[in-house]
């Protein structure tokens, strides 16, 4: 061989027949396919790194009719939604297991006409493996979309209104009940909430929770101040409540943005706090551990939502058939309640 010609790469067949299976063995293991066992699976990846085997990504789409990606589409109109510390998680933990699976992450952002066209031709196009929807607010025409077009479609969060087969969720009733328990607890009476937007499921979850808790200890709930979930929307709605109710002692907010809106409202309304207004979250993201004063939060895991709902989309477009799950949540006591 002349000195310095290209290396020729090894092929599928000498992959198998180092691992000691067969071609159609080796092929699904590659792919991720189901129905192979750990051992062999085992020994094809340790021949693939002695002989430094690099698939063809246009043979591999063509053997399994898989693009290598999938999408996480979000129902909004503002890119920036993305910079959000929450979805900013989900998205770290959506990466890292679709990296795990050989998947590449694509982001859509749709609630516009114009972006609801995207995704739908990327959907109908079969231009992803699979697709995880966030963010869907009740009568969102992507709910049924992707379903219509018969690809593997995981909601992180439910929709309003139905429960899909296959989904991730935290339990929002539970983490908002247990919140509201603690600020009744501290001996408040007047707890208001700002319960975030009501045709969402996690927005009408959370002030179940509030509610639920409230009318357990024989009081009852003020109105929900509905809000959008962001810091701007938290204080409107804080100033809101100001002004129709005067005597509040304890808010429940439900989400960290929403609460530092409410805190700033508080603090520029000269109303302390913990002392005249207990306050409490739902997240647990960064801005709840410094805020003024440390934010009383529930936590719920945002980085495993994103991570568990890729590990279901890997498994149907793998042939699976995965449970939905119900991700814990937690109290987390800080100086603001």
């Amino acid at each position: 061989m002349a000195q310095g010609a290209p290396r020729r790469q090894p092929t599928l067949d000498e992959v198998a027949e180092r691992a000691g299976v067969s071609r159609s063995v080796a092929s699904r293991a590659l792919n991720n396919a189901p129905h192979v066992s750990r051992a062999k699976r085992e020994a094809v990846e340790r021949a693939v790194r002695q002989l430094g085997y690099v698939p063809n990504p246009t043979a591999r789409a063509l053997a399994t009719r898989q693009t290598g990606a999938a999408a996480l589409v979000i129902s909004g109109e503002d890119p920036s939604i993305f910079a959000d510390p929450f979805f900013a998680q989900v998205i770290v933990g959506a990466s890292a297991a679709l990296e795990e699976a050989g998947l590449h992450l694509m982001l859509c952002l749709a609630a516009s006409e114009r972006g609801r066209k995207r995704v739908a031709e990327l959907v109908r196009g079969k231009g992803a493996d699979g697709v995880m929807l966030m963010a869907l607010r009740e009568g969102d025409p992507l709910a049924g979309l992707a379903e219509q077009a018969g690809m593997p479609v995981v909601f992180g969060g439910r929709p309003v209104g139905s429960t899909p087969r296959w989904y991730v969720d935290a339990d929002n009733t539970g983490g908002a009940r247990e919140a509201t328990e603690y600020l009744l607890s501290r001996g408040r009476r007047r707890v208001a909430t700002i319960c975030g937007r009501l045709d969402t499921e996690a927005g009408r979850a959370r002030y179940r929770g509030y509610r639920d808790a409230m009318l357990g200890a024989g009081i009852e709930p003020l109105p929900p101040r509905e809000a959008d979930f962001t810091e701007a929307g938290g204080a409107a709605a804080m100033a809101a409540l100001l002004a129709e109710h005067g005597d509040v002692d304890g808010v429940f907010a439900a989400n960290d943005n929403m609460a530092v809106g409410a805190l700033r409202t508080l603090r520029e309304a000269g109303r302390a706090v913990p002392a005249e207004v207990a306050m409490a979250g739902f997240d647990d993201l960064a801005a709840a551990r410094v805020a003024d004063p440390p934010l009383t939060t529930v936590h719920q895991p945002v980085t495993a939502l994103g991570r568990e709902m890729a590990r279901m989309l890997v498994a149907l477009v793998g042939g699976q058939d995965p449970t939905p799950l119900i991700l814990p949540t937690r109290l987390v006591v800080r100086a603001s309640a």
